[in-house]
């Protein structure tokens, strides 16, 4: 997501702009687009947390082969996302620099933000959705036919009330509460925002100390959505964004569970902790106008058994654990938690 891009700051309170293109790609092809293996793309940055959780889902659930991935790169400037990491700083399958161009061919002159994650039809190189919170539920859902074998249920039906719950608090404290504090025009502002976010943090510590996982025994949407604003924290949310009542390794539970899930496939093995710190520290000039990255924090800890198979669970349910990243789409060692300290690279 483009954050400051999507937002209305005309008050003190950091409100998102949350009208986002609603078209859905389903089985049945409702809106327009049925489901097609090799139609589609799926545009994100690894500095999202909103496009992470899209990555994490496509492969958990084995979508490689059905859905490919275009990845801008961390940093961008008002206009938009762009593909500067791949040769000629153009996607190779789109063909376009700036994920605008998709948006425009759509909606020309497009007014809103230009977000990521994005799905576009590869064959008239429109975008089709940004609506990012359906859009992982329709994953699990609307393309099930092309999940591979032994792929987890992270929707299942019986848990669906709950897990919608869990995700509308855990949106508006945690999530999108980080930004409140971090984007928030005043002081009474941050202090709300600020407030509200460690309190729900202390509820999902109460709520997690009994049990491996937000809802049920095994991993579902749920974890992932908390999980993509629980790794960021420390590198980016305590300092940056100014939520600095506890680090996330100050809180016990919650920093065990975080790395239980970062040391389960399909987790840690997306993450790119130099995109993200060059992508909050680089754009964001109105709270950082130096623009300078800092070192730390370490990182190694994420490598540190959590102890949290105690608790029971089955991460996978029936099923089983997704393969190693595609050669494609390994995180260059030197930006993960095998590297300890991260240091960016100079921003472009």
């Amino acid at each position: 997501m483009s954050e400051q891009s999507t937002a209305e700051k005309s008050s003190a309170e950091y409100n998102r702009d949350s009208a986002y293109i609603t078209t859905r790609i389903t089985a049945d092809g409702r809106d327009g687009y049925p489901v097609e293996p090799g139609r589609y793309r799926l545009a994100v940055a690894r500095a999202c947390p909103w496009a992470n959780r899209a990555i994490i889902v496509r492969r958990l659930l084995g979508l490689e082969d059905a859905l490919s991935m275009a990845v801008a790169g961390p940093t961008h400037d008002a206009r938009s996302w762009t593909f500067d990491l791949d040769p000629g700083g153009r996607d190779p399958v789109l063909g376009i620099e700036r994920l605008q161009d998709a948006y425009f061919a759509r909606f020309p002159g497009y007014e809103r933000g230009i977000t990521v994650p994005a799905i576009v039809d590869i064959p008239t190189g429109q975008v089709v959705t940004n609506d990012y919170p359906q859009l992982t539920l329709d994953l699990s859902t609307e393309w099930r036919e092309y999940h591979r074998p032994g792929a987890p249920d992270l929707y299942p039906d019986a848990l669906r009330a709950e897990i919608d719950e869990v995700n509308a608090v855990v949106y508006a404290d945690v999530n999108n509460g980080v930004y409140r504090a971090g984007f928030a025009g005043g002081q009474h502002a941050y202090e709300k925002a600020y407030r509200q976010l460690f309190t729900r943090l202390d509820w999902l510590s109460e709520r997690l100390s009994g049990q491996r996982y937000l809802v049920g025994d095994t991993i579902t949407e749920a974890d992932v959505r908390l999980f993509t604003t629980l790794v960021r924290f420390d590198a980016v949310y305590h300092g940056h964004f100014k939520c600095n009542r506890n680090t996330l390794t100050e809180l016990p539970v919650l920093w065990a569970y975080a790395r239980d899930l970062f040391q389960t496939p399909g987790f840690g093995d997306t993450i790119d902790f130099d995109h993200i710190k060059r992508h909050y520290y680089v754009v964001h000039r109105t709270i950082n106008p130096t623009g300078i990255v800092p070192l730390g924090p370490d990182l190694s800890g994420w490598l540190v058994p959590s102890g949290r198979e105690a608790l029971g669970g089955r991460p996978f349910g029936d099923g089983t654990p997704p393969p190693p990243p595609r050669p494609a789409e390994v995180v260059p060692a030197a930006h993960t938690a095998q590297a300890g300290e991260v240091v960016p690279e100079p921003a472009r």
